[in-house]
């Protein structure tokens, strides 16, 4: 009988429940019982629960009963509890079962009675209840149930064979006492699996953030009620102003009585070692040894393991505690001066390793201490440099809790306020954690070099506010008493923050202060400093004489384990097309940063990665990832960070022809970045406009939005994205009639020499000359930009080029030698998605005299290769002017054109073209 459908709800306890189901059914091949065993808040309860509850509703008759630990000398109390539910089925027994029964019950009075007799007096009366209705016992905490009725229940529960009465009985696991000893059918409630664990936990507890989540996830290990108990205990953690989940999870009254139990039935001396090694927490075995010559270690060890609370792993060979709240359970049993005398022991044992000595001796320590809150702080920089910003911001925290002064205690916690703002992605700790900086010392804002960093990278990153921030910086920097009082970390992460203000800000006179402050400063100033001011501020002008010192740092990404340092170096990549030698050490921060590591260097990594798969021609890749990024860039508070990752999906939406997503981005990109004079961020809108443009055709427009990044005869000082869109400015100019100002540009690209930086701009710059060359130079220029050894790396760049080639061969009549690039450039922007400009390529390639298959059947004979063109520009809705600029016609001699092929269609209208021409190919 299917008697548990309604109970499916119970996560992860399907096959369970389908056992107890077979039970009742008589289709498991048990005989009538059942014994369920777990270990404490595993949900054994709530199993017997789910299973009564659904029975009695599919008309199954109940009856219940408990141990209770007071009631467990009271012979035959919990027999009691189970039958006086059946108690009018006494009446049919005989007299003598009848008068042992209730005396056993207390119903009646008289001697004890055979134990024997009783038995079965018990068997009659559940046979004859069950006979006309299905009847399940259920009794819970069996190890607690009174001696007389557990071995009535056991004698009786192997005899119910052959009757529709079904015995379903739950014991901790190792404490089933003689239930355990009967040799009934046992089912061991295993822990939930992660899926159902996490679907609970999201079920009961939707607002934890990922952080908690996932440390109650680990602590809890699938049991349910940890999973239940933890989160609301965690909820008051954060004390103190410390950052995080404290060591040692705190445990519920519930929690605590589960596991504490058995660790106070332990010796004392048992009971110390236990308590070493859950404050330790590392499992060396060392800590035997940390009870001196008062105790043996090993014969502790030995009581805890018997007592099933703690081993020695046999892979790790490390001290293993049989479930992590167990550790917490002991660390919650231990008073307040036992915890710190293990933490001074702890301290003295690990004195060659100053990490953890230095969190022992901070445990240890009941009051402020200038000398321990430095160890700290040396060694939250440790931790950092080897990717543990979590670690960083809690030792730094701790620090400033251990700060005599108010002035340390502010200057530690600004220093994790900012990293983890900068590392560990979430914004809204960091702004608690300054406000403490600021409220714990009397030194303003203004006089402290690391709350200045902090604040101006929450300002950069959370609202965009680039001149703030920059005034904050620059004026720090300046300020020699501060940086006499900061130490050459916090000067670092003042001068790099200080780069990324004025890179994102855009404007030349951004930079001078920086500048002026790295002259200043010297050989204190970090090397990525210098190499991104070389870099990111003008690169057309500066980079080239950086890219050894630039390919040198590249290569020691291998060895890098600072996700800020990795992510820093590939950033300084971007103008000189070097981001594919960064993308398995930025994969690594990825990867780091989605388990719970650094997620804003992560979230970092992510944006560049979808950079480079858009130029390398990975849109489905680079989509997937800039979609990604943005939406957790926001969830994180990183607004400023957002923007990248919109601008790579616009970029795509424009190469694709999918006009109206592109506009929209940059329209929203145009109405945030312009009242905050982000210039870099409008530098992103115009360059989708400008791409969006020139896959329309509209050259007019393409030249006017490229002019807005860096007008034509010059690439722009301070603005990067001058060498990006190069070759869209001089295709425009030259397109849309501007021929001197095409030229121009073309004379500032070579006085430049950007075609040193990388295969990138060699291409660009060489296809950029060509297309301002005289007729019999263009060739050979256009066959250098495809030479470049490596520009196959960038397919939309190279396809570009090839349209461009075959379109200026066939207008010099080399109709031949058009059609290899033309179609090269077609199949290229097919592959991309690039349906604007494989629709450019393909109608090239009919006006050179090659239709392409799949338009073959449809092609109208009485159309020359160039009406045919013409009317397909025409149906796309260009003017004549704009379709005169495409294929180097006067607007009269399109007028002309247009005014001959309409008959031809049977068409007297540009609006019916569409209509009466074949589709070009996909």
């Amino acid at each position: 009988m299917n008697v548990l459908t309604a109970e499916r709800e119970l996560l992860g306890r399907d096959r369970d429940l389908a056992l107890i189901e077979a039970l009742l059914a008589g289709t498991a091949g048990l005989p009538g019982a059942l014994l369920v065993l777990g270990e404490p808040g595993v949900g054994k309860t709530a199993l017997l629960d789910a299973a009564a509850t659904a029975a009695a509703v599919a008309g199954v008759r109940v009856v219940r009963a408990a141990g209770v630990e007071f009631e467990a000398d009271l012979p035959f109390s919990g027999l009691h509890q189970l039958l006086l539910p059946l108690h009018e089925e006494f009446s049919g027994l005989a007299r003598g079962h009848r008068y042992a029964l209730n005396a056993a019950l207390g119903f009646g009075d008289g001697a004890a009675p055979d134990r024997l007799v009783v038995c079965t007096a018990v068997l009659t009366v559940l046979r004859r209840s069950a006979a006309t209705r299905p009847l399940l016992m259920v009794v819970d905490d069996l190890p607690w149930l009174d001696r007389a009725s557990a071995a009535v229940l056991g004698l009786v529960s192997r005899r119910l064979a052959g009757s529709q009465a079904r015995f379903l009985g739950a014991a901790r696991t190792g404490r089933g006492g003689f239930f355990q000893n009967a040799g009934l059918p046992e089912l061991d409630l295993r822990p939930l699996d992660d899926d159902a664990a996490g679907q609970l936990l999201s079920a009961r507890f939707p607002e934890l953030v990922a952080g908690t989540r996932e440390r109650v996830l680990a602590e809890a290990r699938g049991n349910p009620l940890a999973l239940l108990e933890l989160p609301p205990v965690l909820r008051h953690a954060d004390i103190a102003g410390r950052p995080g989940l404290p060591p040692v999870l705190p445990l519920s009254r519930r929690l605590q009585a589960l596991f504490a139990a058995q660790v106070e039935g332990l010796p004392a001396a048992a009971q110390r070692l236990l308590l070493l090694a859950a404050l330790d927490a590392t499992g060396d075995l060392r800590i035997l040894d940390a009870l001196g010559t008062s105790s043996d270690g090993l014969a502790e060890l030995a009581a805890a393991e018997r007592a099933e609370l703690a081993h020695v792993d046999a892979n790790t060979h490390r001290l293993a505690f049989r479930h992590p709240l167990i550790r917490s359970a002991v660390v919650e049993l231990a008073t307040e001066a036992d915890r710190r005398q293990a933490h001074r022991q702890l301290a003295a044992l690990f004195a060659g390793q100053p990490d953890r000595r230095a969190w022992h001796l901070a445990e240890a320590t009941q009051g402020p201490d200038e000398q321990v809150a430095g160890l700290l702080e040396d060694s939250a920089q440790r931790v950092l440099q080897r990717g543990d910003a979590t670690g960083a911001v809690a030792a730094l925290a701790r620090a400033a809790e251990l700060s005599p002064g108010g002035a340390g205690k502010g200057r530690r916690l600004a220093q994790a306020a900012y990293i983890g703002a900068d590392m560990t992605g979430d914004l809204r700790p960091a702004t608690r954690l300054l406000a403490g900086s600021r409220a714990s010392s009397s030194v303003p804002l203004a006089g402290s070099l690391q709350a200045a960093v902090t604040a101006a990278h929450l300002l950069l990153n959370g609202d965009g506010d680039i001149d703030t921030a920059h005034r904050l910086l620059t004026g720090a920097v300046a300020d020699q008493a501060m940086l006499a009082e900061a130490g050459p970390a916090t000067l670092g992460e003042a001068l790099y923050t200080l780069m990324l203000v004025c890179f994102f800000g855009g404007r030349p006179g951004l930079w001078g202060p920086l500048r002026a402050a790295v002259a200043r400063l010297g050989a204190s100033v970090p090397a990525v400093v210098r190499l991104s001011g070389q870099t990111l501020a003008d690169p057309a002008r500066t980079a080239a004489t950086a890219l050894p010192q630039l390919d040198m740092a590249i290569a020691g990404l291998a060895g890098e384990v600072n996700p800020a340092q990795v992510v820093r170096i590939a950033l300084a990549t971007q103008f000189v097309d070097r981001q594919a030698a960064c993308r398995t050490a930025l994969w690594q921060v990825v990867r780091g940063g989605t388990d719970g590591g650094t997620v804003a260097s992560a979230l970092n990594a992510q944006l560049q990665l979808s950079r480079d798969a858009f130029w390398t021609g990975q849109w489905d890749e680079a989509q997937r990832l800039a979609e990604d990024a943005a939406g957790r860039c926001r969830e994180h508070g990183y607004v400023l960070l957002a923007w990248p990752g919109r601008h790579v999906q616009a970029l795509i939406a424009a190469a694709r022809g999918d006009y109206g997503t592109a506009g929209a981005v940059a329209a929203e990109l145009l109405q945030w970045a312009t009242p905050r004079q982000a210039q870099l961020l409008r530098c992103y809108a115009w360059q989708v406009h400008t791409l969006a443009a020139l896959g329309r055709g509209d050259f007019d427009e393409a030249y006017r939005q490229a002019s807005k990044i860096s007008p034509a005869g010059t690439l722009a000082p301070h603005v990067p994205y001058a060498l990006l869109v190069q070759l869209d400015l001089v295709e425009a100019a030259a397109r849309a009639g501007h021929h001197a100002e095409a030229a121009a540009h073309v004379t500032a690209i070579r006085a430049a020499g950007v075609a040193r930086l990388s295969a990138r701009q060699a291409l660009v710059a060489h296809a950029a000359m060509a297309i301002t060359a005289a007729d019999d130079r263009a060739p050979g220029l256009f066959e250098q930009a495809l030479a470049v050894p490596g520009a196959d790396r960038w397919p939309f760049d190279v396809a570009r080029v090839h349209l461009l080639y075959g379109e200026r061969l066939r207008r010099t009549r080399v109709v031949t030698g058009s059609r290899a690039h033309l179609l090269e450039a077609q199949q290229i922007f097919s592959r991309l998605g690039a349906a604007p400009w494989a629709q450019r390529a393909a109608t090239e390639l009919r006006a050179a005299g090659q239709a392409l298959p799949q338009a073959s059947a449809c092609a109208t004979p009485a159309l020359t290769p160039q009406e045919r063109e013409i009317a397909l520009l025409a149906a796309s809705g260009l003017t004549n002017k704009q379709i005169g600029e495409r294929l180097f016609l006067s607007h009269r001699t399109v007028g002309f054109h247009l005014h001959r092929l309409f008959p031809k269609l049977g068409v007297s209208s540009r609006a019916a073209l569409r209509d009466a021409l074949p589709q070009p190919p996909p």
